[in-house]
């Protein structure tokens, strides 16, 4: 009669245990990050952007979000969902030379894109799944390359062709998962604004356009997940912001005059318009190239890598060049040759890759809203490796040891 009445007492712990875990399961926060590529922190204002307003009232907003440097779009977004500054995941640029490898990463080219051998960090989608949750991205940076040979659970190789209302349907369909296949975060990217950005600078009619797109597809969101009984909490945000760059022959300084009387087998010259590297060949020279180039400074910047600012966090990784160059806003290194080809024929574009610290219209935006975010919060200035923290802090998970410090935004989470 004993041991009948200690199994009726297991059986009814082991049916609450199950009721918790379930009831724990069931309020597990769901996050939904979305990336506006190239969204400058003063657009929401600037263009009068309805339902970016009311996303704002309704939560938590900075009034600019710091991109690491260098401010280009595959390091930060990676930043983003790392938590680490680029020159500690890997990913210094859009473009840059591996020693190790003797060989050039693009974003263009598709093979090396989804090379695993190139991103370092713990995505967040892997730290989700390490804590037996789903994970799904439409379009990031490194979600369709197997890092340390997991991909999320649910992703899509990169075709900027697809509608974006079919991106936005999406996070739809993945949060009507059954429950068991639902994937609790989900991060999802749109280019359109950087593109009209670039073409027509931060001041042009086509980049307004564009942003008040984004306007509407951040309404259709929110009107979506009203119909999705969840706790789903998102978050807008963005790699960098834009500069306007004036076509003007002083702003360019062309790499053949910088590179002149140079002997091209000392040195490899790697050029991302905004900064630069030099990669010394011959060791025995390294003194004498650094000595000739400080005397050409000019609107720029040269630095040998150990004496790279301390505050831009890119000094100790070997994709980062033996020499440094960092352009004054307003600047860039160009091939005269390739311009000749190339005549520009626009008044103004955009550029972003400057150094933040010094160039405010690189910032970025950060809202968040949702049932575990505070209401009509604003948020000092704070640097994009904190974001990653502050997702795994809705999650109720532990990240691994990273640049960014959960106490950045956690004053935002509800209690």
């Amino acid at each position: 009669m004993k041991n009948n009445h200690n199994l009726l007492i297991i059986s009814a712990l082991l049916l609450f245990f199950n009721f918790f875990v379930n009831a724990q399961t069931e309020t597990k926060p769901y996050v939904v990050m979305v990336s506006f590529d190239g969204f400058r922190h003063d657009y929401v204002e600037k263009y009068d952007t309805p339902c970016f307003k009311n996303f704002i009232k309704k939560g938590a907003a900075t009034e600019s979000m710091s991109p690491s440097f260098p401010s280009k779009t595959f390091p930060n977004h990676y930043t983003l969902v790392t938590g680490l500054y680029p020159g500690h995941h890997g990913l210094v640029d859009n473009t840059f030379y591996d020693p190790a490898r003797d060989t050039n990463y693009s974003i263009r080219d598709r093979a090396k894109v989804e090379d695993p051998y190139y991103y370092g960090g713990l995505p967040i989608w892997q730290l989700v799944q390490q804590n037996g949750m789903k994970s799904a991205s439409y379009f990031w940076v490194g979600s369709e390359t197997a890092i340390g040979g997991k991909l999320p659970d649910y992703y899509h190789k990169f075709d900027d062709t697809v509608p974006h209302k079919k991106r936005v349907q999406a996070v739809f369909d993945w949060l009507n998962l059954p429950e068991a296949e639902r994937p609790h975060i989900i991060t999802i990217y749109f280019s359109m604004v950087d593109t009209q950005g670039h073409d027509f600078g931060p001041n042009g009619d086509k980049t307004r356009d564009a942003v008040m797109e984004a306007d509407t597809l951040v309404g259709m969101l929110m009107d979506g997940l009203k119909d999705i009984k969840l706790p789903v909490n998102v978050i807008l945000t963005a790699d960098h912001g834009m500069y306007e760059m004036q076509n003007k022959p002083e702003t360019f300084i062309y790499t053949e005059k910088l590179l002149e009387e140079l002997n091209d087998e000392d040195y490899k010259f790697v050029n991302n318009n905004t900064h630069a590297n030099i990669f010394i060949k011959n060791k025995a020279k390294e003194d004498e190239i650094y000595a000739k180039l400080k005397a050409r400074e000019s609107h720029f910047k040269i630095y040998k890598k150990a004496d790279i600012p301390e505050n831009l966090h890119f000094n100790d990784n070997p994709r980062i060049g033996d020499l440094f160059f960092v352009l004054e806003p307003g600047f860039g290194f160009y091939s005269k040759a390739n311009m000749l080809k190339r005549p520009e024929t626009r008044a103004v574009w955009g550029v972003h890759g400057f150094d933040p610290h010094v160039t405010p219209e690189m910032g970025a935006i950060f809202y968040a809203q949702g049932p575990n975010i505070k209401k009509g919060v604003k948020i000092p200035a704070f640097e994009n490796i904190h974001v990653y923290p502050f997702i795994a802090k809705l999650l109720g998970i532990t990240p691994p040891a990273i640049d960014g410090d959960v106490k950045v935004l956690e004053g935002i989470i509800k209690e």
